[in-house]
C-alpha cells in the first residue's frame, strides 16, 4: 500500500508540472550551456542556471510552498536569499574581494582618466528615463537602468532595495551584458569613431605611484563618496576597504583569501540564490523582454556617452586622447579594458593601450557604485 501511494505520489507531482515552469528549465539550460560552452561568466550563469531549473520543480521544497492545505514551508533557496540578499549581505562581502582585485595605480598615475567613469554613466540616467516613459514604476525603472552600470553586485544591490519584482530578470540582464563586452562594445565604437580616431597613440609614463598614496585613495575616496552620495557608503565603503587590504602590505593573506576564497564562495551562494526570483510566475513575462532590451540600451549608450565624452576633450586638447579609451569608463572589469587593447592593436599593432584602459576600468567600477548611491539618493 505504501508503495501504491508513493507511486501516485509521483503521478500528482507530474500534474502539477506547467508548461511554464518547463520553459523555465529551458532557459536555465541555456544559461548553464553558455557558462560551460562559451564560458560567459561562468561562476555566476551556471549556478544561475541551475538554479532555474530548481525553482521551478513543482512542490520541491527549494523555494517557500504550501503542502496540501497547511502551513508555508520555508525553502532552503528563500532562506539563502532572506540571509544574504534580502539585507544586501552577500553584495557588500563579493565588494570586498572585488576590491582586493583591482590595482588603482593605473588611474592614480593619470587620474583624469577618473572622467571617463563618470560620462560612462550616461546610459543608467538615460533608461532610466526611458523605463519611466515606458510605464515601469520609478523604483522599477531604476532597478532596470542601473543595468547600464556593467557591475553585477551594484544591480542586486539596488534593485533588492527597492524591492523590485523583476531582480531575477534584472539579474540575468546584468551579467550576461557583462559577458557580452566583446560582442556589443566594438560595433558600437566603430559606429562613432573614425578609423584616424582609433589609431590614436597614447604615451604611458609609467611613473611609479607611492605606498602611502595607494592607502591614502582608498580612504579618501571613501570620505569623499560618503559626502556627496551618503547611500553608497556601503558599497563604496567595503570596495574600499577590499582594496585597503590589498594595499596595506600587512594583510597579504588576507587579501588573497578575500580576492579568491571569498570571492568564489559569494559568488557562487549569490548565482544560486538569485534564482529565488527567477520562478516562471515571476520571470516568464513581457515585461522581462522590456527589461533585457532596456538593459542594452543602458549598456550602449553608456559606452556611447563615454567615447563622445573623450571626443569632446580632443576639442580643447592639445594631446589627443583615444576616444576608445572613454567605452572603458563601464564597470566590466578588466573585459572591457582588454577589448579596448585588442581593438586597439587591430588598428595600429603599435598602440598600446592597456594601461590607460585599465585607468578608466578601474575609475568605472568606483563610479558605477556612487552612481547605484545616486540613485538610491535621488528615489525615496
Amino acid at each position: 500500500m505504501t508503495a501504491l501511494q508513493n507511486l501516485l505520489s509521483v503521478f500528482g507531482n507530474v500534474t502539477n508540472l506547467e508548461w511554464k515552469q518547463v520553459v523555465m528549465w529551458c532557459i536555465g539550460a541555456l544559461l548553464i550551456w553558455l557558462a560551460v560552452k562559451k564560458d560567459m561568466e561562468p561562476s555566476l550563469l551556471l549556478p544561475m542556471g541551475f538554479g532555474a531549473i530548481l525553482v521551478n520543480l513543482p512542490l520541491s521544497g527549494a523555494i517557500t510552498q504550501i503542502y496540501e492545505g497547511g502551513e508555508p514551508e520555508v525553502g532552503v533557496i528563500d532562506l539563502l536569499f532572506n540571509s544574504g540578499i534580502a539585507n544586501e549581505l552577500f553584495p557588500l562581502l563579493l565588494f570586498i574581494g572585488i576590491g582586493a582585485m583591482i590595482d588603482f595605480e593605473p588611474l592614480l598615475c593619470n587620474p583624469k582618466l577618473m572622467l571617463f567613469g563618470a560620462a560612462a554613466q550616461f546610459g543608467i540616467f538615460f533608461t532610466l528615463s526611458l523605463a519611466t516613459l515606458l510605464g515601469f514604476d520609478l523604483r522599477d525603472a531604476a532597478s532596470v537602468a542601473i543595468i547600464g552600470a556593467a557591475d553585477g553586485p551594484t544591480s542586486i544591490f539596488v534593485a533588492n532595495y527597492f524591492g523590485s519584482k523583476y531582480l531575477g530578470a534584472i539579474i540575468v540582464a546584468a551579467y550576461s551584458y557583462m559577458a557580452l563586452v566583446p560582442i556589443v562594445q566594438p560595433p558600437v565604437i566603430r559606429l562613432i569613431t573614425t578609423k584616424k580616431e582609433r589609431r590614436i597613440r597614447m604615451e604611458y609614463t609609467g611613473a611609479k605611484v607611492s605606498k602611502t598614496t595607494k592607502i591614502l585613495f582608498p580612504v579618501v575616496v571613501t570620505i569623499i563618496t560618503g559626502i556627496v552620495a551618503p547611500r553608497s557608503v556601503a558599497l563604496v565603503g567595503f570596495l574600499m576597504f577590499g582594496n585597503l587590504i590589498r594595499e596595506c602590505g600587512v594583510l597579504n593573506s588576507l587579501s588573497e583569501t578575500a580576492q579568491k576564497v571569498l570571492a568564489n564562495l559569494i559568488t557562487l551562494l549569490l548565482g544560486i540564490t538569485v534564482a529565488s526570483k527567477m520562478t516562471a510566475e515571476a520571470f516568464l513575462a513581457p515585461e522581462t523582454l522590456m527589461i533585457l532590451a532596456l538593459g542594452l540600451v543602458a549598456f550602449v549608450f553608456d559606452t556611447v556617452g563615454g567615447v563622445l565624452f573623450a571626443k569632446l576633450i580632443n576639442l580643447f586638447s592639445k594631446k589627443k586622447i583615444n576616444p576608445m579609451i572613454g567605452a572603458t569608463g563601464i564597470s566590466a572589469f578588466p573585459m572591457s579594458a582588454r577589448v579596448i587593447h585588442k581593438m586597439g592593436l587591430e588598428e595600429d599593432p603599435q598602440n598600446f593601450l592597456l594601461m590607460h584602459a585599465v585607468g578608466s576600468n578601474v575609475s568605472g567600477q568606483i563610479a558605477s557604485v556612487i552612481a547605484g548611491g545616486l540613485i538610491l539618493n535621488m528615489i525615496h
